[in-house]
């Protein structure tokens, strides 16, 4: 894993941009993330020392990847990146995309050229968000909730399970969306800064849906009611669903 280049050379292409971006501040970060990329090769993945340059308008890019001579003569090649940062955890499927538990980088296909034969076109930011880890540096009096993600049937840990919560203020009802990754012991600390469900409007109770996510069809709830659980241990299950 290296560290990130300055802005020396030319970036006018490269196989893949990534735009790093906190969650939890809401805002582009690249201060702290490393990334290391990968390639494809007989089999397996083979790490590579390729190092990502940090652009001014805060994309990381890999420009030079894949030029090479002769580029006729070659097929593209599978590349990933795989990204890191202190206190927090990479979200790996793109906005949209069905979560999985199993992704481990961003897939990409590095097309080779050079400079009679120029890549096929153009290749769009891609944005990473990164979520607020177990380990994650809290500011003092937030809010959270912890446990651990297992499995229902043999109770093992689910590593890399979406948590999260959603809900809408009361007030103005704006929508608001928490969540976070588990580590690779399963355990998991969520955020709530929002307000949750009342029975009225002077009610101290306030009621959370926890839902965690494995992959599509894998997935388990909990109900987390506050103050009253914000110290326990919460377990959700996860289980094949209909």
């Amino acid at each position: 894993m290296s560290a990130f280049l300055p802005l020396t050379r030319s970036t006018t292409y490269s196989p893949a941009w990534f735009v790093p971006f906190d969650d939890f501040a809401g805002r582009v970060r690249t201060a702290g993330v490393e990334i290391q990329l990968d390639r494809f090769q007989d089999g397996g993945w083979l790490p590579l020392d390729d190092r990502a340059v940090r652009t001014p308008s805060g994309a990381l890019a890999f420009p030079g990847l894949g030029r090479r001579g002769e580029p006729w003569t070659a097929r593209p090649e599978r590349h990933r990146a795989r990204f890191s940062a202190a206190g927090y955890r990479p979200l790996y499927p793109a906005d949209g995309e069905p979560f999985s538990a199993t992704l481990v980088g961003v897939e990409f296909l590095v097309h080779p050229y050079d400079d009679t034969h120029p890549p096929a076109g153009p290749t769009a930011p891609r944005l990473v968000r990164f979520l607020p880890a177990v380990s994650f540096p809290c500011p003092p009096g937030l809010r959270t909730v912890h446990g651990a993600v297992v499995d229902a049937s043999t109770r093992a840990p689910v590593a890399n399970a979406l948590v999260e919560a959603r809900g809408q203020t009361s007030r103005d009802l704006t929508p608001w969306h928490e969540r976070t990754l588990s580590d690779a012991t399963g355990a998991f600390r969520l955020a709530l800064r929002w307000e949750g469900e009342k029975a009225t409007s002077e009610a101290d109770e306030e009621t959370f849906r926890l839902r965690a996510v494995e992959q599509p069809g894998r997935s388990g709830e909990l109900v987390v009611r506050l103050p009253q659980d914000s110290t326990r241990r919460h377990v959700i299950e996860i289980r094949e669903q209909q």
